[in-house]
């Protein structure tokens, strides 16, 4: 098993861990309906770069 052969102190482990924070994901919002949504991703009414790409659907 491998063993540290010195000792990494506190400030070398965060600096090394630095960039390891997770970050929010990114929104936009759609130029037509004013939705806001994710990144490459259609809005929930089924926008896309301002076209509709998915009919709407119904609820029952």
């Amino acid at each position: 098993m491998a063993v540290p052969k010195s000792k990494i102190s506190r400030s070398r482990r965060g600096q090394r861990r630095s960039h390891d924070a997770l970050t929010g994901k990114t929104l936009s919002q759609d130029p037509m309906t004013g939705e806001v949504h994710i990144r490459h991703h259609m809005t929930p009414d089924g926008f896309f770069k301002g076209r509709q790409i998915v009919g709407a659907v119904e609820e029952d």
